[in-house]
């Protein structure tokens, strides 16, 4: 049993100092008094822990430097120590499920899944899995299968950057068409602005820039039977209730093909169209952390910032950082986009409710003790000092000025 004592506590309805006891891995009592275990939490705010619906920075633990892998263990287990010590309890790791050899082939992230199977008893956090699955790449679905009937119910999430690569030339990635409908602009393989494209995924996958043009061209043969693959991988979702997601959407034609199959969460919407037919459907709406931190996206697409003070987001996902969850909360809090406490749930209960993660998300009794210790003065960062996954203290980080001379 353990007690937080006076700190400033982000509840379901507001802000309040109160004290908050947690047993048996539960929210047991608020505002009750000191029982077990009694942790000074004053000056510090006390909120439900991070929940990231999609985060990809492991692959830097994965391959350190291009075409340099390092041991898929030493990744997991380090891993998971970045999400404890960044407030992320929950994570789901976007595994990429793809055609491409390399860093994303099909069978190395069978491999990683494996890897997080055969660790769970060391890791800190709940290490979830997004599959994120490349819709040309036919030969994941039993991959798909599998991990579907894993012990920690993965996400799925429909990418098709092989439609993307392979766009007109003179089209912009965010003017794009629906990638499936009739007058998706194709570009020409054998054109030098091919290399130019593809030059640092052939650089991922290993392979020569040609090489990795004919294997493009080669899957393209594929796209007349992509809707059925869609269709069965749905179908396999639904049957045991996976969370799905729509990737980049463009038009509101894709976010209705993809709600008609169950994929009901818009992740990272390029357009404001897109964005607004998700909100229109009651869909959630995925953004990435970096973008709301950074001020923008880096490949010129919606604003994250703009859509969390428009109504138009309601979760912010690491996406290639972990940090970055915090940094942006911090960013949109500066720039009082909204009060602190909404933009909180935007990496809390906003996620939670995205994954069906009925659980934990919010500090309310009866709910799991995912919670994160935070330290955030006046006109400064905000910095974890500690995080527990049900009741379990997974990172606690003393400041060096809090801690007593030897």
């Amino acid at each position: 049993m353990i007690t937080f004592e006076g700190a400033q506590v982000y509840l379901p309805d507001g802000i309040a100092e109160t004290s908050v006891t947690i047993t048996e891995g539960q929210i047991a009592e608020i505002g009750g008094p000191a029982q077990g275990v009694v942790i000074d939490a004053r000056s510090l705010i006390l909120a439900p822990a991070l929940i990231d619906v999609h985060g990809d920075a492991f692959e830097r633990q994965l391959m350190p430097r291009p075409g340099v892998y390092f041991p898929t263990d030493t990744a997991v287990i380090d891993t998971d120590r970045q999400l404890a010590t960044n407030g992320i309890a929950t994570a789901y790791h976007a595994i990429t499920l793809g055609w491409e050899p390399g860093l994303r082939d099909v069978h190395r992230g069978r491999d990683l899944m494996q890897a997080m199977r055969d660790l769970a008893p060391r890791l800190t956090v709940e290490n979830r899995v997004q599959l994120r699955w490349e819709t040309f790449a036919f030969e994941a679905l039993d991959v798909i299968e599998w991990a579907l009937a894993g012990p920690l119910l993965p996400s799925i999430a429909f990418n098709d950057h092989t439609s993307m690569t392979m766009r007109g030339y003179d089209v912009p990635i965010q003017d794009r068409a629906f990638e499936l409908s009739p007058g998706f602009s194709v570009a020409a393989l054998d054109d030098d602005r091919m290399k130019k494209r593809t030059v640092a995924k052939a650089r991922r996958a290993g392979l020569g820039e040609d090489d990795y043009i004919a294997l493009l061209g080669e899957v393209w043969t594929r796209r007349s039977a992509v809707p059925d693959m869609i269709a069965k991988v749905a179908e396999m979702g639904r049957a045991v209730g996976a969370p799905m997601l729509s990737h980049d959407d463009t038009r509101d034609e894709t976010r209705a093909y993809f709600r008609a199959i169950g994929a009901d969460v818009a992740e990272f919407p390029m357009v404001l169209e897109a964005a607004e037919a998700a909100r229109a459907g009651c869909d959630p709406i995925i953004f990435g952390a970096p973008n709301a931190a950074r001020g923008g996206s880096h490949i010129g697409s919606l604003s994250a910032g703009d859509m969390v003070e428009a109504g138009l987001c309601d979760a912010l996902a690491s996406d290639y950082f972990y940090p970055a969850m915090l940094a942006a909360i911090a960013k949109l809090d500066e720039e009082r986009r909204a009060d602190r406490h909404a933009l909180w749930s935007l990496i809390s209960t906003g996620p939670a409710r995205a994954m069906k993660l009925n659980d934990r998300g919010e500090i309310a009794i009866g709910k799991r003790a995912d919670l994160v210790l935070v330290d955030w003065p006046e006109a400064s960062v905000p910095a974890v000092q500690g995080t527990w996954v049900a009741g379990r203290c997974a990172y606690r980080g003393v400041p060096f000025a809090s801690s007593s001379p030897a």
